[in-house]
């Protein structure tokens, strides 16, 4: 299986941000101009890229999804694109699929009815269906930002969405979101042994050493944010270690 590196582009306001732990609260304001990164990323050789409308997410509907089909405009003939934020219903994934998306990411809604996950996979293929599980004290939360945010197991949460045909899951783990302290090799590990979907590893990752571990666990690909925007990362060389 090809591990898929995925740099992310997380907006608010128009602007690439990054959260620590999923805090609205405690953001960094990286860049002003999303397509200009976005340009970056695809020239780097990035064969996808992860959208995160971050004022969508907390909204519940798509809010930056002109600027998101810009940016998967800007770059779709190179990058992939994996659109996240917000993706609460049919008709809102169908609009960001219609727009250029690769891929979509739904959560809070698939963990609440998987039954909606599972129809969205009957309707667009599993390979363009992400659940996103993000992780705390081993629960999978919706609305993962809010305090007293529900949540179930996460292993039953991924079993029950597995069921319904959910195939990819993009797993944060929410504890090491932003703080570039490492992945969770520990949940991550036990997912991937259940082995009922395909891992994408978030959250963490600042190395090339994170990478290289969350492949040997059996992740399909990972997900780096603040890694790439600090300096501690270079795309390129990452994505050559990761092809290595």
């Amino acid at each position: 299986m090809t591990f898929e590196l995925l740099p992310a582009i997380d907006l608010r306001a128009g602007r690439v941000v990054r959260l620590r732990r999923g805090d609205f609260d405690r953001e960094t304001v990286f860049d002003d101009d999303p397509i200009a990164v976005a340009e970056r990323f695809a020239e780097a050789g990035a064969t996808w890229i992860h959208l995160v409308d971050l004022d969508g997410a907390r909204a519940g509907r798509p809010v930056q999804a002109g600027l998101v089909a810009r940016i998967v405009e800007r770059v779709g003939e190179r990058t992939r694109c994996q659109v996240a934020g917000g993706l609460r219903t049919v008709e809102a994934v169908a609009t960001a699929l219609a727009a250029g998306a690769a891929r979509v990411v739904v959560g809070t809604a698939a963990l609440e009815d998987p039954d909606l996950a599972g129809e969205l996979v009957g309707r667009h293929g599993a390979e363009r269906i992400v659940v996103a599980l993000d992780v705390r004290d081993g629960l999978a939360l919706g609305e993962a930002w809010r305090p007293g945010a529900a949540g179930r197991p996460v292993e039953a949460a991924l079993e029950a969405l597995a069921q319904v045909g959910v195939a990819r899951f993009a797993v944060t783990a929410i504890e090491r979101d932003g703080l570039l302290a490492g992945p969770d090799l520990g949940l991550l590990g036990r997912l991937v042994a259940l082995d009922r979907g395909a891992i994408i590893a978030s959250g963490g990752i600042s190395s090339i050493a994170d990478l290289h571990a969350a492949r040997r666990l059996g992740c399909a690909g990972a997900i780096v944010g603040r890694a790439l925007y600090e300096g501690q990362l270079e795309l390129g060389e990452a994505l050559r270690a990761v092809r290595d």
